[in-house]
């Protein structure tokens, strides 16, 4: 796991070479965006199928990469998922995904979240119970890719995930307390939009209403950050459920969702 002191180089080149064969080892976590970014995947998959035993997984992970037209940290990062997935299921391997999971690289874990999110044989309810542990995750890059990685298939069975989702908000861990928001924003981050909930944010209140006063700022970040999405499209729905917030809930917590939920219609006058 990652040293805690360590805040991690500002830019690609000043990574100490040490810590970039860590990274690339697999060793160590990366302490920033900018040290998960320089990490790479190509060594970093080599060295970790070797570790675990699967040397025959190296070339079809690597011709699957080499097929991609763009190559992007996420878009290796999924592909590598995917092409272990299948493999583990050409080969019966029970066991790579656990051993992914559980790595103590933060990039190999977010592979391991593709292994349950592209994973058809699961239904929503078992994805989104199986990513959980990732959601949960202490580093910030794994638990990005955990809900990106289930992103297609809650807007495939929107209300059904939303129904999971309003259950996590009562969660003792803010991370997936997040979860629950940041995976049903309207627009989103680095991902598809969901266009229903463009058109009837109303439909994601049932988590929203739950996290309205939520004593992380994690998680107000988020639900901020989900109104701020859907005032673009309907504004007329934001400004109501502010209104309706302020009088319910008037706490400082609120309120801070409230500011970050307000700013694009600030700006607008």
């Amino acid at each position: 796991m990652k040293d805690e002191k360590r805040k991690g180089a500002r830019s690609a080149k000043d990574i100490p070479a040490e810590v970039l064969e860590q990274l690339n080892s697999g060793s160590t976590e990366s302490a920033n965006l900018t040290e998960w970014l320089a990490i790479d995947q190509r060594i970093l998959l080599v060295r970790v199928l070797s570790q675990l035993n699967r040397e025959h997984y190296i070339v079809p992970v690597s011709e699957a990469i080499d097929k991609l037209q763009k190559q992007t940290v996420n878009t290796i990062n999924e592909t590598i998922g995917n092409t272990l997935l299948a493999l583990s299921v050409a080969y019966s391997d029970l066991h790579i995904q656990q051993a992914l999971k559980s790595h103590s690289s933060d990039m190999v874990r977010c592979w391991a979240t593709y292994l349950t999110g592209s994973n058809e044989n699961l239904s929503i309810a078992e994805k989104l119970e199986q990513i959980q542990f990732l959601a949960a995750d202490n580093h910030f890059g794994v638990r990005e890719i955990a809900w990106m990685a289930v992103r297609s298939s809650i807007i495939q069975h929107l209300e059904e995930s939303i129904r999971v989702l309003t259950v996590w908000t009562a969660h003792e861990n803010e991370n997936i307390r997040r979860f629950a928001s940041e995976s049903i924003r309207p627009r989103g981050v680095w991902c598809a939009h969901i266009e229903r909930l463009k058109k009837q944010p109303e439909l994601g209140m049932p988590v929203l209403d739950q996290l309205k006063s939520d004593s992380s700022k994690y998680v107000r970040d988020s639900v901020g950050n989900w109104l701020n999405d859907a005032s673009k499209h309907s504004p007329a729905f934001v400004v109501d459920t502010c209104s309706r917030w302020k009088i319910e809930s008037p706490t400082k917590e609120t309120l801070y969702i409230l500011k970050k939920a307000m700013r694009t219609l600030d700006k607008q006058g």
